[in-house]
């Protein structure tokens, strides 16, 4: 049979890569397509508003970035999948990323959102400063090893002489818990996530102080971005690009939600995985997470979480960072442009 393949050869014409392909034969090797990436994030955490957004608004296509999204019921559970390899970026807190890189773990981690929690208390409270919280019913989220409690504690210490431990009647336990129980009267205060502390403003309730004011109280002229997506440091040395890519996209996604005139897509798939019932916690929410979208340079952003992290070093010692006595170098992921 004369095909077009054998009519080209007999009549001594060279193949090109084009006309291979167009007579269906080999084309010289093609670069390989990004990898996706296996990104566990929260069922209902701000991170999955942030990829729904993402997705609607078309920019994770647009940045060349294959998302393979697996959903954890809480942090321990991500946080398990990533060490055992089953994921290739979760979202987690600094501290965690640099006890872990410092105890041996190849990873790096990029500034997601810097909006942290805050002591929550009824509107007509008269719990106004941290003295008022001295024999108070206090709920604190996160534990005793907690970073926004150890700041409190730090706090209420430096600013009204008070050792929140004894002079207050703190009780640790599940954000989700915490919100329910000031609801209902059964605690004066609590120190919760900034998405249950939001959630709680459209009821009636105020924010007594935030992480924020705390980490300023330190000294520090901004709160470093404290939540971030963490990167199996492997992936992230054999695919620069693709990690480069998510990122790029990540800041593409806040940038379109913070703009008025072109969200409207974004925070329509982001409301849907929300869980707001009405459209002032959903307004409440909104608010949170844009207060969150990290502003400032890679440089500032390491400079005030040495500085920060250094506090907490003090505030918690060992049992707090671990082997991790000062933030670990490289820590952040570095686009390869700037390297």
């Amino acid at each position: 049979m004369l095909t077009r393949r054998r009519l080209l050869a007999l009549s001594g014409v060279a193949l090109s890569g084009a006309a291979l392909a167009l007579a269906g034969g080999p084309l010289s090797p093609a670069r390989a397509a990004p990898p996706p990436i296996r990104l566990g994030i929260l069922q209902f955490g701000s991170a999955a508003w942030e990829v729904a957004a993402m997705g609607a608004l078309g920019l994770d296509a647009a940045n060349g970035v294959t998302l393979d999204v697996t959903r954890y019921a809480n942090n321990d559970a991500g946080r398990v999948a990533f060490m055992a390899g089953a994921a290739d970026a979760i979202v987690s807190d600094l501290l965690w990323a640099a006890r872990v890189r410092a105890d041996g773990r190849d990873l790096v981690y990029i500034p997601f959102s810097s909006s942290e929690g805050a002591v929550m208390v009824p509107k007509g409270s008269p719990i106004r400063s941290v003295a008022d919280l001295a024999g108070k019913r206090l709920g604190v989220a996160g534990g005793p090893l907690d970073k926004s409690w150890l700041m409190l504690k730090a706090t209420a210490q430096e600013k009204a002489g008070l050792d929140l431990q004894t002079a207050a009647q703190p009780v640790f336990a599940a954000p989700p818990l915490l919100a329910a129980e000031l609801e209902a009267g059964n605690l004066d205060a609590a120190l919760i996530y900034w998405t249950f502390a939001a959630r709680l403003e459209p009821k009636g309730f105020r924010q007594m102080l935030t992480v924020e004011e705390m980490v300023k109280g330190f000294g520090l002229a901004h709160e470093p971005t404290l939540v971030g997506y963490v990167f199996d440091g492997a992936f992230a040395r054999a695919n620069p690009g693709t990690v480069a890519a998510f990122a790029a996209a990540s800041r593409a996604t806040k940038t379109a939600l913070a703009d008025p005139a072109g969200s409207g897509p974004g925070w329509t798939a982001a409301r849907a995985q929300m869980q707001a019932g009405d459209e002032a916690t959903f307004e409440a929410l909104r608010r949170g997470f844009l207060a969150g979208i990290p502003r400032l340079s890679l440089v500032e952003e390491q400079t005030l979480a040495e500085q920060l992290y250094a506090v907490l070093v003090k505030l918690g010692g060992a049992k707090l960072v671990g082997s991790a006595t000062r933030l670990p170098a490289d820590l952040y992921f570095q686009p390869p442009a700037a390297r």
